[in-house]
C-alpha cells in the first residue's frame, strides 16, 4: 500500500509538470494568435513569432506585476481596512436597526494619521 501511494505521488508530480508545460505552450499560442490578429490591423504593428510573444508576456509580467499577494499592494495602507470595516458595520447597523448612538470600535479613528 505504501509503495502504491509513492508511485501515485510521483505520477501526479510528473503529470502536473506535463500539464503545466502544455498550458504554457497553449498560452503562448493564444497570445501570439491574438497579437497577430488584432495589433497589425489596429495599430500597424508587425506580426510576432511564438518566442517573441513569450518575450512580450514575460516583459508585461515583469513590468506590471505588483507583489505576490493581496497584502503587498503598494498603495494600500495597512491601517485602512479595519477603519473601513468599522464604518461599514456602523452604516449597516444604522440601516437595519435604526439610528444608534453607540460607537462601533475603530469607526471614529482618522484613516490617515500623520498626513
Amino acid at each position: 500500500m505504501d509503495r502504491r501511494r509513492i508511485l501515485l505521488r510521483i505520477g501526479m508530480f510528473f503529470g502536473g509538470i506535463v500539464l503545466a508545460a502544455a498550458m504554457a505552450l497553449l498560452f503562448g499560442l493564444i497570445v501570439m494568435a491574438l497579437w497577430n490578429w488584432l495589433m497589425p490591423e489596429i495599430f500597424g504593428l508587425p506580426l510576432l513569432g511564438y518566442w517573441q510573444a513569450w518575450g512580450l508576456v514575460l516583459l508585461a509580467h515583469i513590468l506590471f506585476k505588483v507583489g505576490h499577494g493581496g497584502n503587498s499592494h503598494p498603495i494600500r495602507r495597512p491601517h485602512s481596512k479595519p477603519v473601513w470595516d468599522a464604518d461599514v458595520r456602523r452604516r449597516m447597523h444604522q440601516r437595519f436597526f435604526g439610528e444608534d448612538d453607540s460607537p462601533v470600535e475603530g469607526a471614529d479613528e482618522d484613516p490617515s494619521p500623520g498626513v
